[in-house]
């Protein structure tokens, strides 16, 4: 067993660990061998995650900070974690700042240029009084400052410009506060070329220029303009007494997210003190909130839509989806599954296959019924477009609606309401419990069908996130892919799983098994090894059981994309542990497990990361995979990703994580070639 003094000095606090995890994005931002409009896509993810965690995590621990019942010595932990947190986020903002004043000064070089409202020529002056009256006008309202007593009510995640104006004539000084567009126009616009170069400008330069028309019909004044902009607390307050339907409760709770209290501040270093001053009064900022002085230029998630200016040579060469040759047969692809299990790996397959499967399930006259879980849609979800059609054919259509999927919710929302009205059987889970799992259910008078997947069903997430979706007819699977669904319409039902991982039933007591059964063999002198690709590890239980297995000699590789507790490579705790990150131009996604028994492995997939959230509070499903050229393909994966050593990451869990010495070798970029190889041998038979 594992003492509770190397729990507590082993252990890294999942926020910090969150904290590495996103300064490895940044790492790769500083890359100079990465094309330059990649790297400023991933100063824009950075950014883009960086608001998120503030405005979840950050939120959620000040919260707890604040609750009366809590003990100091929890409390005074809290505080430690807090503290560290804005530590690391002031040295990576630094970091930030001159990695992206490198990547701009490098555009520059290829002919595209930043300019700002004070550098343009005459034809580009014009041409911004043009864009205003065209576009602009109507969208810039001002809000005197004199009149709002609490900015916070206002929406968050915004630019904000202050305005000073002080008049020409007596020096009489106003302030006024203007939301820039960024939404509706986008953060970047291109002007006309000049000097040989292809010109962008800031919207919030755009609207600093034009501040003279903005506030026409008044005093001559003169102008000055401080950027800043503040993150709420995104906790929803759902009343749960209410006898509102569960929909309208959690739309309510969306509504209740834009009250939420500010958590951090971001503003201009150069905004004058009394300025600085007015507004944070306005904003209630407490104590434990968190204050920045940064650039002049905030909210660089806007990066991630940077544009190209048609330098397609500052980019990664596109890799063309590949589609597997079953989904393109004229043959069932229902029949093909029910002779051999079959498998998409996306982005490297198309997700068009998974859309074929629902597509022919909705026409054969066989298929009877559909069921799918459903976490997170696309905006134009093909997904939802093919259960509709199913649901006109006849077929009797449920989905499980996860409404609580952060950040989501709204869209989540109309897509329910959309599948109610034409005749699909919405259903919302389970209290107290998010459905996570990534499942479709096909009931057939030929022989029913299941799909279990890593990642969401969404056409959006599989053009990004690397994830496995495996379409199986094995009876035990399927029948218990059945139980999961009776499950979550009847969730007092004692459902016990053979096959299956489901959590919160047995997940984490049956791989806490697993693991022991690999120390023990380790003992024996028999093969004893795991291999783990996962998106977080912080379970304390499954930390300590994994350095339990690695003082017993069992060599444990760990392919992880985010949190992560463990601290790998102490002697006599955790030296035959090694953890690898990868950044890349796809986002690590799948979560894949593999135990060595003794030699005869066992291969699973599924949605579950190793979090107490995914392990209690969550329905999570783990598939095991039998199909030997599965299992290949997923003992590959993890191969690969633990040879790279182009963009994988040691992680040691001291935030150092610097890339793997060694040849040069880029795993996405191997399996991507593979499939290629595969699927032109595939198509020559």
């Amino acid at each position: 067993m594992v003492s509770d003094q190397i729990k507590k000095k082993y252990y890294v606090e999942r926020d910090v660990s969150w904290m590495y995890f996103n300064h490895r994005i940044l790492t790769e931002a500083e890359k100079e061998e990465v094309p330059l409009l990649e790297r400023i896509s991933f100063l824009g993810i950075y950014s883009n995650n960086l608001d998120e965690f503030f405005r979840v995590r950050v939120a959620s621990l000040t919260r707890i900070v604040e609750d009366d019942h809590l003990h100091k010595k929890e409390i005074g932990k809290i505080k430690k974690t807090l503290k560290t947190i804005n530590h690391l986020n002031i040295s990576y903002s630094k970091e930030y700042t001159d990695a992206t004043s490198e990547v701009f000064a490098k555009l520059r070089k290829h002919g595209i240029r930043m300019l700002n409202e004070t550098q343009m020529n005459e034809e580009q002056k014009e041409w911004l009084r043009n864009y205003f009256y065209t576009n602009l006008n109507g969208s810039t309202n001002p809000i005197w400052l004199s009149a709002i007593d609490d900015i916070s009510i206002l929406e968050d995640n915004r630019i904000y410009l202050v305005v000073k104006l002080t008049e020409v004539k007596n020096a009489k000084v106003r302030y006024a506060m203007v939301k820039v567009p960024d939404r509706i126009y986008g953060r970047f616009i291109r002007i006309p070329q000049s000097d040989g170069f292809d010109n962008v400008m800031y919207l919030d330069d755009i609207v600093r220029f034009c501040l003279p028309l903005i506030f026409i019909g008044g005093p001559a004044c003169k102008f000055e303009a401080y950027s800043f902009k503040f993150t709420k607390d995104a906790e929803m307050d759902i009343e749960n007494d209410s006898d509102y339907s569960t929909m309208e409760k959690i739309a309510q709770g969306v509504h209740s997210r834009r009250k939420g209290d500010p958590v951090r501040v971001i503003y201009d270093k150069d905004m004058p003190k009394d300025m600085q001053r007015r507004i944070m009064k306005r904003l209630n900022v407490k104590e434990l909130d968190t204050l920045l002085a940064t650039g002049r230029y905030q909210n660089h998630k806007d990066l991630m839509k940077f544009p190209d200016c048609g330098h397609e040579e500052l980019k990664y060469k596109p890799w063309p989806r590949i589609m597997k040759p079953e989904f393109l047969a004229q043959d069932s692809i229902l029949g093909k599954i029910r002779e051999k299990d079959r498998f998409i790996h996306v982005p490297y397959h198309s997700f068009d296959g998974y859309i074929r499967l629902l597509q022919e399930a909705a026409l054969r006259p066989e298929v009877k019924s559909i069921k799918t879980t459903l976490y997170r849609l696309a905006k134009d979800s093909k997904v939802v477009k093919s259960l509709i059609c199913a649901a006109r054919n006849g077929k009797k259509v449920t989905a499980v609606v996860e409404l609580l999927a952060r950040f989501d919710e709204e869209s989540n929302i109309m897509w329910s309401k959309r599948m109610q009205e034409e005749g699909v059987n919405v259903i919302f889970g389970v209290e107290g419990l998010k459905i996570h799992s990534k499942l479709l259910l096909i009931e057939s008078k030929k022989g029913n069908i299941a799909c279990i997947g890593t990642g969401n069903f969404h056409e959006g997430n599989a053009k990004t996130y690397t994830d496995y979706l495996m379409m199986t007819a094995r009876p035990k699977i399927v029948k218990e892919v059945e139980k999961v669904f009776l499950f979550i319409d009847r969730p007092f039902t004692q459902v016990r799983f053979r096959e299956l991982l489901v959590s919160p039933n047995a997940m984490k007591s049956r791989i806490l098994n697993m693991i022991a059964h690999e120390i023990k063999n380790a003992k024996e002198g028999k093969e004893a090894w795991i291999k783990i690709k996962i998106n977080h590890i912080t379970d304390p239980d499954l930390v300590c059981a994994l350095y339990a297995a690695s003082s017993a000699g069992v060599k444990i590789e760990i392919l992880i994309r985010g949190n992560c507790s463990l601290v790998p490579g102490v002697s006599g705790i955790s030296e035959h542990i090694r953890c690898v990150g990868i950044i890349d131009r796809y986002l690590e996604h799948a979560r894949i497990l593999i135990f060595a028994n003794g030699g005869n492995a066992r291969y699973y997939l599924g949605s579950a990361d190793w979090m107490p959230r995914n392990l209690i509070n969550r329905i999570e499903v783990m598939t095991p995979v039998y199909d030997k050229d599965l299992q290949q393909d997923l003992l590959r994966t993890v191969d690969d990703g633990m040879r790279d050593t182009t963009n994988g990451h040691l992680v040691d869990g001291r935030g150092t994580d610097l890339i793997q010495q060694g040849a040069p070798f880029r795993s996405q970029e191997q399996l991507y070639q593979s499939y290629q190889n595969e699927n032109q041998e595939s198509c020559s038979h």
